[in-house]
């Protein structure tokens, strides 16, 4: 790992301090959030920066991180919103199932899924990295002791995703995590592209590359919605490299653009109003159904996809298992627009298709994912940065329809602060990193 020339400028402000800003929910409001009936009205009043948060010890396997960047995700909007459930109830329920868990369920929780930092201070047992190391943050909290989680965090009830279902996140100076959700930082990143990577770069690896999702091969179409947010447009990347096809879907012809500017040549542009596909008396709409069919074979040279990247949930599943090719794959995580999926199963089980669940990624997914960024072969799509006391104003960039990932600088004062290795960045070429990027963020 990449260590600062001076290890004392990462140490030093923490002898003289002992508070630190944060992005914070509080448990006693609750109540009040969730009588507002208003969705926007509510993510405002639920957002607190604080500067006079106490630092947290990191204990036996723990490390104590200078945030210089995290990253936005929906999750983030989850737990403002206090949907489907309170982050203080996942807590409370950490606590109870892990011992090193209990100081997690306070009344208080810092979010933040995605970041990038210094390691600052090692507890008794890290020996995998040191003060000093420039790292990303693997965002699963999971029980290094069981043998089923070493195999996949998936596999262990105790396992929980850093910043939503435990306390300490990135979005604050310093942030808590365990040994291991320690990786490297690519070197030829700046610390907010590299902090807009870990969650969704390891999920888009799991769910179309890793023996847990769908393992897309070289010739396979990949339908992708969403194609040019976050995961959306890692996805194409990774349809790319494995020499699949990709045939994108997104709700304008300047998100077409973007796509199109990452190698997609394939893109269907569908306002987000025409991907609703169910009545709402639970009915199919048959008739936008056929039509979004027919779309879809004619961006795939007359064939159905042999795989659907799927996240958008309620409002597209329908859809995505009907327009899945015979033994097709439908690889599912997220749901942004509602859980509750609806289809109809005998496109599914009358022709062989297969849906598969995935969540983040196991450690070692999610290791090979950042050695693929360290190589240059994916790049982060960063559209914008906001400071951590602009945090609301990046909120309101996250839900109204942005493109690749919002950042939060809460360290680090610049989008483009954090690049070490400039050769590299170069030779790869700076308009790579710039395709998503919002002109004056």
């Amino acid at each position: 790992m990449n260590s600062l020339s001076s290890v004392s400028d990462a140490i030093t402000p923490l002898e003289k301090q002992k508070v630190m800003r944060a992005v914070v929910l509080y448990k006693a409001e609750d109540e009040k959030l969730m009588a507002i009936a208003d969705e926007d009205e509510r993510l405002r009043a639920a957002i607190h920066v604080e500067r006079d948060i106490p630092i947290p010890v990191p204990g036996t396997g723990e490390v104590l991180v200078k945030v210089m960047a995290g990253a936005l995700n929906f999750n983030t909007l989850w737990a403002l919103k206090r949907k489907p459930v309170s982050t203080f109830d996942r807590l409370a329920r950490f606590a109870k199932i892990d011992p090193d868990a209990v100081r997690h369920n306070l009344d208080y929780q810092i979010m933040g899924s995605d970041g990038a930092g210094i390691v600052v201070k090692v507890g008794e047992g890290v020996t995998n990295c040191r003060p000093g190391d420039h790292i990303v943050v693997y965002p699963v909290v999971f029980n290094h002791q069981s043998p089923e989680a070493m195999e996949d965090y998936l596999f262990d009830d105790h396992s929980r995703i850093w910043g939503y279902e435990t306390n300490f996140g990135s979005f604050s100076d310093y942030c808590l995590i365990r040994a291991t959700q320690v990786l490297p930082k690519p070197r030829h990143l700046s610390w907010a592209e590299a902090a807009a990577l870990p969650g969704a770069n390891s999920t888009v690896y799991r769910m179309l590359i890793s023996p847990n999702g769908a393992q897309i091969k070289i010739g396979e179409s990949v339908l992708i919605w969403g194609a040019s947010g976050g995961i959306g447009s890692m996805a194409v990347q990774y349809a790319l490299r494995t020499g699949a096809f990709p045939v994108a879907v997104v709700s304008s012809e300047e998100k077409a653009e973007l796509v199109r500017a990452l190698g997609c040549r394939a893109v269907i542009v569908r306002p987000n109003e025409e991907n609703e596909f169910v009545n709402d008396d639970g009915t199919p709409d048959m008739r936008r159904l056929v039509r979004f069919r027919r779309e879809v074979l004619q961006a795939n040279g007359g064939k159905a996809p042999d795989v659907v990247f799927e996240h958008p949930g309620r409002g597209t599943f329908y859809a995505s298992v009907f327009v899945a090719a015979n033994r097709g794959r439908i690889v599912t995580c997220g749901s942004t627009t509602g859980y509750d999926h609806l289809y109809d199963n005998r496109y599914l089980w009358m022709y062989g298709k297969r849906i598969i669940g995935s969540h983040c990624a196991s450690w070692n997914e999610a290791a090979r994912a950042n050695d693929l960024i360290c190589k240059g072969l994916i790049m982060p799509e960063l559209s914008s940065a906001f400071s951590l006391d602009r945090f609301e104003d990046a909120v309101e960039e996250l839900k109204n329809n942005h493109v690749g990932k919002v950042a939060i600088l809460c360290n680090a004062e610049t989008i483009d602060e954090g690049v070490e290795d400039m050769e590299f960045r170069n030779a790869i070429g700076e308009k790579q990193f710039r395709i998503f990027r919002k002109k004056g963020k």
